[in-house]
């Protein structure tokens, strides 16, 4: 389980835009929040990463980079990027099994009959300071109850205007 305070892996992975997304690469004024989603199979995925692509500003603004990752294959990534509406939201994939673990993820099987990968990690959202070390998390082990974003922002707001500590460190 990675602590607050603690450096985060790296990830180097493809976007959908045929670029990189390579973590050690952001330079964010605040941080780098990286969104990690279910895949395509998933609605509740599909409808929070629309939400947040209507919301990106509000984050890049604050000075905030944000990503969606997931383990989906460059295939199933695009057809995402093309059918959903997430606006300028990247959105990285290929993450592996063993990176989706470094991070704390969950990790499930395909349910028979599925559209479902064979193993996808569950939903993640991560705050990354500048400095590569994790400021806030959140790890789900079931597709609903997402952080609200509206409140994210709100709690963001707060940080930043009271310079508030990384807290959960004695973890």
């Amino acid at each position: 389980m990675l602590k607050p305070g603690q450096k985060v892996p790296e990830l180097d992975l493809p976007l959908t835009i045929d670029a990189r997304f390579v973590l050690s690469d952001q330079d964010p004024d605040k941080f780098t929040m990286l969104v990690f989603y279910r895949g395509k199979h998933c609605p509740i995925c599909k409808k929070y990463l629309t939400e947040l692509g209507s919301k990106l500003s509000k984050f890049t603004d604050k000075g905030i980079n944000v990503f969606a990752v997931s383990m989906d294959s460059a295939e199933r990534a695009a057809v995402s990027d093309e059918e959903w509406d997430t606006g300028d939201l990247p959105l990285a994939h290929s993450l592996s099994e063993q990176k989706a673990r470094e991070y704390g993820l969950y990790i499930s099987e395909k349910r028979p009959e599925s559209e479902e990968p064979e193993k996808f990690s569950e939903p993640g959202l991560f705050l990354v300071k500048p400095d590569g070390t994790l400021y806030f998390t959140v790890v789900q082990n079931a597709p609903f109850t997402r952080p609200d974003l509206d409140e994210l922002l709100e709690g963001i707001e707060f940080v930043l205007d009271k310079d508030y500590p990384t807290r959960g460190t004695l973890t």
